[in-house]
């Protein structure tokens, strides 16, 4: 193995693309790579360490489809289960015509929609549903009482016909809360972080936590290509709507270390780096399969995605042709709005997290080619 060319990667991303950048990289269940570059904080020229704490934004979802695996595995459920089994109130859905016009719902939502993105829902954050939910709980938004709301708004299409990006993994982290009768930021904790040995990822920020993150930016091209381009916009996360609100699709702030045990543990079949199995190997193929139909497949055009499938909630490499890849098929993972990466192979045994803190990354760039740079290095 030979990681100069990585590291050459991360260099120039740190002086062209993005204030700093992170990554590590593990194979066969030890750390084999692992490297920072750049400022944690533009102002201040705060060098970047890799310890600092970021905002996962997507690559949350990872976890949250983790948890429901694993109650899959539990016999709590399964794929095929209409949601109004577990949350009654889905079980009379309207859809919004392009008209206007509502109209009974001819499928159910199942489960299997929550986990592939097919159920119906679109990222409105601000709908009716979420109106009421704020008005119900005082703005706290906890998790099971936000879905219960959000199932009054009409569905954008109908369910299973479709793959469109949405708050599908909020309502599964919802569907988790209400089966396993705890807030989901406890259901994580207790079955994913600490059996993985994980202490440093939250789903609600901490004064420990804000001292520690890494400045969050935006890159805003009109400003041009110098670093007068990247934005300080805070530390917040839009996506996480109150105290109480657990966001599955993209309420994690962790730490590159930490976030990618669990990585690591999916790459390996389930088996986290103590010993510690939160899968079995079955669940972990069952989730980097791709699930979507012909017809899906229309809808699932991003430019980073081509050549992909999409499982249980991650990418999946299935034509390494139209991809472009050098990388092996089945090869899985996501991304996060703020630039993180998270790529598995579980052929390899090889997990890689990487961590940037910027809106609006411009991984149309940087994706495919350290996805390229990563697996050139391993010969």
């Amino acid at each position: 193995m030979n990681f100069e060319p990585l590291t050459r990667f991360m260099d120039y991303m740190s002086r062209e693309r993005t204030p700093g950048n992170a990554i590590m990289v593990y194979l066969g269940g030890k750390c084999v790579y692992r490297y920072a570059c750049g400022y944690a904080e533009l102002e201040s020229k705060t060098p970047l360490t890799g310890e600092e704490f970021f905002n996962l934004y997507s690559c949350s979802k990872i976890t949250t489809v983790t948890a429901g695996l694993q109650l899959l595995e539990k016999g709590r459920f399964l794929l095929t289960d209409p949601l109004y089994e577990y949350i009654p109130e889905f079980r009379e859905m309207y859809v919004k015509t392009p008209g206007g016009e509502l109209v009974r719902a001819k499928n159910p939502i199942t489960i299997r929609d929550l986990f592939c993105m097919s159920a119906g829902f679109s990222y409105d954050l601000n709908s009716p549903g979420f109106q009421k939910a704020r008005a119900l709980t005082g703005g706290t938004m906890d998790t099971a009482s936000v879905v219960r709301c959000i199932a009054d708004d009409p569905l954008h299409y109908e369910p299973g016909t479709r793959w469109v990006y949405s708050i599908a993994h909020d309502v599964l982290a919802g569907l988790v809360s209400i089966i396993e009768g705890k807030k989901f930021r406890d259901y994580v904790k207790e079955a994913i972080f600490d059996p993985l040995g994980i202490e440093n990822c939250v789903y609600h920020h901490t004064p420990r936590v804000r001292e520690r993150m890494a400045a969050q930016y935006r890159y805003e091209p009109e400003k041009g290509d110098s670093f007068d381009a990247f934005v300080n916009v805070g530390k917040d996360v839009a996506h996480v709507l109150g105290e109480e609100y657990d966001s599955g699709g993209a309420g994690i702030t962790g730490t590159m270390p930490d976030y990618v045990k669990l990585l690591a543990a999916l790459a390996g079949g389930g088996l986290g780096l103590n010993g510690a199995r939160i899968l079995s190997g079955g669940s972990v193929e069952l989730l980097k399969l791709n699930q979507l139909s012909e017809a899906q497949m229309k809808d699932y055009n991003w430019e980073t995605l081509a050549g992909y499938g999409y499982g249980l909630g991650v990418r999946t490499l299935t034509d390494k042709a139209s991809a472009g890849s050098v990388g092996n098929l089945g090869e899985f993972g996501w991304c996060g709005a703020a630039g993180s990466m998270a790529l598995m192979d579980s052929k390899l045994g090889l997990a890689m997290f990487y961590v940037q803190h910027v809106l609006n990354p411009r991984e149309e760039y940087y994706m495919p080619r350290l996805r390229n740079v990563l697996y050139s290095c391993l010969d």
